[in-house]
Formats: C-alpha cells, structure tokens, sequence
C-alpha cells in the first residue's frame, strides 16, 4: 500500500514539490503583512492571528502530502469512486447542516475550526473523471461515458450552487476544458460553442433587449446573405438566432436570481464607476493599492493601503493586493513568474505520463489552477467580477490550501509511479 523509501526519494518531482513550497511560504508571509497592525505588533508566530492559524494549516498540509506520496498510485485508483461519493454526501449533509458565512451556507463547523467542503469536491471529481476515462478502452468518447462525465461534473456543481457558493461553482467549467482536450471527437465542437456562449454572454450583459435583437438579426441576415446555399441553411441560422436569444433570457433570467451583492458585483465590473463606494469599492481600492507601489514597492510591512483596512479581504481573495503594494512590480512579476513555472512544469509532467488516468488527472490540476490564478488576481485588477475564489496556496485559507494540496500530492505521486507503469 506504501512506497519504499528508495521509490519516495528518487522518484519524486522535487522542483514542482520546491516551487509549491516557495508559494506556501511567500503566501504565509504575505498573509501576515496584510493583517499587521504596527500598534499590536504580534509574532507571525501568534496562534490567536491568521498567520499562526495558517502556520497550522500548513504544517496539517505538509503531513498530508507525505501521507499522499507514501500511498501506493494503485490505492488511488481503485478509491477514486469512493472518495467522489463520500465527497458528494458530505456536500449534501452541508446543505442539511452547515454554518451560513458571508451569504454561503457551504461550511462545516469542527472545534475552532472551519471546513468547506466544496473546496474539497475538486480533487474528488478530478478523480472520477481520470477513473472513468481510463476505463473507456475507446479512442472516441461513448454518448453514455459522455452523460456519464457530465453527471459527475454537475452533481457537485448543482450542491455547491444550492450552497450559494457561486464562485466555487464557476471552477468546474474547467473539467468541460478537459474533455475537451481528452475527447478528439468533440475538441472542435467545444471551442466553437464556447466562443460562441462566450460571446454571447458577454453581449448579453452589456446590451438591452432591443440592442441585442437588432444584433441578432443584422448577424442573421450576413450568414445568410454571404452563404451560397441559403435555402439548405436558412433553417440552421433560424435556430442559431432562436439559440442565441434563448441563451440572452437564460443568462437575465439567471442573473435576476443571484443575491443582490451577486448582482452588484456584475454590474459593477461592467462599470466599476456606477457605485464606487458600494459594489465597486473592492476592485477601485485593490487597484489603487497595487498601482501605489510603483516598481519596487512600499517595503514588507509598510503599506498603507493594508494598515488603514481600505481592502476588505486582503488576506484572502484580495491577497495580491499586498504584493502589488508592499513589493510592487518587481515583486508582482516575481509571483507571476512563479506560477507560470509551476503550470509550465505541471503541463512537461502531463505530457510524460503513461495512462489515461494520469494524465486526464494532470489535466485537471492545470486547469483547476490556472482558472484559480487567472479569475484572482483578474479581479484584483478589474478584469474580472468580484467572486469568492483564492489564490492558489497564497490566500489565507486551511480549506482551500488542504484541497489545493491533496490535488497537486496526488498528481505528483501519479507521476512518480509512471515508471511502475507496464
């Protein structure tokens, strides 16, 4: 069931291992440089502060991944189902009986401590997935395997919604991404659909009723003029019209059902100017407090912007802020530059592996990741909404650091066994 010694030292990735550990560390630092008040002037050490209770965390987070990559990669396997089940109940006991924080019903209450399962969910379904491609023996995906594939996708996708963790919902778009890669029948199909809803969407918040189905019908009338055979297709540019004013509903509809903070902070990214002391306070202050660093930064501990509390969740979801203002460009390239290497190295890692089931898993990690540090430091810039999504191993968090960990353990324990691979 457990590796060698021999297998644990030699086999392991050390620089994605070094590059996670440089993160956790920069993260935990940063952490204690967004919540010092220079009037108390606390240890980095102090348990009753975020940054001794994230020192917990990370240590819990060590001891989990060395038990990840003692476990032999077959246990892994042959418990992916069972861990996705055991994930999905506890997702649905939260519903039942979680503890309601920030408008999200999505937390368990353990001690002193805090849970979101939902965080958790991600390396569960990442499994079932890589499990169930390695099971397909066919190069071309079933219309069963794929139903199959979308209901592991969606089912803790719809429990986490009813939570009212949008945010964590939004990161499984990421597993479509993948069987997109995976799937060669529907690589194609995926993308086209995807810019096309994307589009959509987008236009869809931007324009009214009337402006959009102007739009609609002037995009109509082009394909249909240009396309030499207009009468075999003019049924098909009908339903795509009919498709992409259905999709406008659906969105409105979907949007006058968020929570009205969830409503304001769309509106607000569409036009951080319409309420810039409510909706768009966060992203005006985050922006203000990374352009006040200038090149090389305030100094570690010396920003203002931090002190005097003007970003709400500086520790969290607005962590970037601190390195844009304490350490400045420098600084903010250096982080950057710092997941761009580990992505780099996870997509070498994905690229060597031996199975479907790795490298499906690889997949996920990648992408899971980069939508986590696309989407967080987008909206600490203005480029994307205000949701409740942590950068990867930097926010404050014993969730999300434990199901960031557990996700990249396993894939680095994948990784090390490919040679156990006939």
């Amino acid at each position: 069931m457990y590796r060698t010694e021999d297998d644990f030292t030699t086999s392991i990735d050390w620089i994605t291992i070094g590059l996670y550990l440089l993160l956790v560390l920069l993260g935990w630092l940063n952490i204690y440089a967004a919540t010092y008040d220079p009037e108390v002037n606390y240890s980095i050490f102090d348990l009753s502060q975020n940054s001794g209770k994230q020192l917990l965390w990370i240590g819990t987070s060590l001891v989990l991944l060395t038990i990840i990559l003692l476990v032999d990669f077959k246990v892994i396997d042959i418990l992916s189902y069972i861990i996705y089940g055991f994930i999905i109940l506890i997702l649905v006991y939260v519903l039942i009986a979680g503890v309601t924080v920030n408008g999200s019903k999505s937390w368990l209450v353990i001690g002193e401590f805090r849970l979101q399962p939902a965080e958790l969910a991600k390396f569960s379904t990442a499994l079932a997935l890589s499990r169930l491609f390695n099971q397909n023996s066919t190069k071309q995906l079933m219309p069963d395997t794929i139903l199959l594939m979308y209901a592991i996708i969606c089912i803790p996708v719809a429990l986490i919604f009813l939570q009212g963790d949008t945010g964590s919902a939004m990161v499984y778009t990421m597993f479509f991404v993948v069987l997109s890669l995976m799937g060669e029948q529907l690589s194609g199909v995926f993308v086209v659909i995807g810019l096309i809803l994307g589009t959509t969407l987008v236009i869809s918040l931007l324009m009214n009723f009337t402006a959009f189905l102007v739009l609609v019908l002037i995009m109509g009338f082009i394909f249909y003029f240009f396309n030499k055979k207009k009468i075999k297709n003019f049924i098909f540019i009908l339903l795509g019209m009919g498709i992409a004013l259905g999709f406008y509903f659906s969105v409105n509809t979907v949007i006058d059902r968020l929570k009205p903070h969830q409503q304001n902070r769309i509106k607000a990214f569409i036009n951080p100017d319409l309420d810039p002391l409510g909706a768009g306070w966060n992203v005006t202050q985050s922006k203000i407090a990374i352009g006040s660093g200038g090149f090389t930064g305030k100094g570690f501990l010396e920003g203002t912007q931090t002190k005097l509390n003007y970003v709400p969740e500086q520790h969290t979801d607005f962590i970037f802020c601190t390195v844009g203002e304490e350490h400045g460009w420098i600084g903010s390239f250096i982080l950057i530059a710092l997941y761009l290497s580990l992505f780099l190295r996870l997509l070498f890692l994905v690229n060597r592996q031996k199975t479907k089931f790795s490298k499906v898993y690889g997949l996920c990690v990648v992408t899971i990741l980069f939508f986590h540090f696309t989407v967080n430091i987008g909206m600490t810039i203005g480029l994307f909404p205000v949701v409740g999504i942590p950068l990867p191993f930097f926010s404050y968090g014993g969730s999300s650091l434990w199901s960031f960990t557990i996700l990249l353990g396993i894939f680095i324990n994948l990784d090390a066994s490919r040679r156990l691979v006939l």
